[in-house]
């Protein structure tokens, strides 16, 4: 069982919408999907309200109960986990961050995100843990000068996930309804644009996995 925290130092970097949308489009693509919120401000939560179908099951569960939830979902066959943790430094977003096999850290084109982005990647790095950054909610494509900026910053610090995530009102309109944007326009350029994501997302997954079985091996 595959599981990915979405982990950042700063609110606003559309973190619960990024995780949504990549766990429809995982579910999509053949993965059993079950989401864990553990932000307390229950974004992931209200998506799964206004969400008609419980193919996708969302719970907010306490911290000190998510080794054994985690435990429960791979014995039920369940493939990938999404955790959504709070934003900043959290007891919840480092136990997410301890609980993840991959953690994806959003963070929108500008000095605030990009500075702490950087804090961000400290923390990971302490932790040992794998991540890649996430460009989001990129302007058009005639501000490009902009996004080359925020590429460089976070292909420095390390590994980028592709392709970037433009600003859409198809994300916006879908997680507002309970769906990801491949269901909400699935021709649309967000969907085809969220597949790419998802598709990136797992061959991430696929190389780590050999690592961290040498590494459970070892230790």
């Amino acid at each position: 069982m595959r599981r990915i925290a979405f982990v950042t130092q700063k609110g606003g970097s559309g973190k619960s919408t990024l995780a949504a949308c990549l766990a429809v489009a995982a579910k999509e693509a053949g993965e059993r999907v079950f989401m864990i919120d553990l932000d307390p401000l229950r974004s992931l939560t209200y998506w799964s309200k206004a969400r008609e179908s419980s193919d996708i099951p969302v719970v907010a569960a306490p911290t000190s109960k998510l080794e054994i939830l985690l435990c429960e979902l791979e014995e039920k066959g369940v493939t990938l986990v999404v955790i959504d943790s709070p934003g900043g430094d959290n007891p919840a977003a480092d136990v997410a961050i301890k609980a993840a096999q991959l953690c994806i850290v959003p963070a929108r084109p500008n000095a605030f995100d990009l500075a702490a982005s950087e804090k961000t990647r400290k923390k990971l790095k302490e932790s040992e843990r794998e991540f890649a950054f996430a460009l989001n909610q990129c302007p058009p494509a005639q501000q490009s000068g902009r996004i080359h900026e925020g590429v460089a910053a976070l292909e420095a610090m390390g590994a980028l996930i592709s392709p970037l995530v433009t600003a859409r009102v198809d994300y916006q309109d879908a997680t507002r309804l309970g769906l990801g944007v491949t269901e909400f326009n699935p021709s649309g350029t967000a969907a085809e644009e969220m597949r790419a994501f998802w598709a990136s997302v797992r061959r991430r997954l696929r190389k780590i996995a050999p690592r961290q079985k040498r590494a459970t091996a070892a230790a």
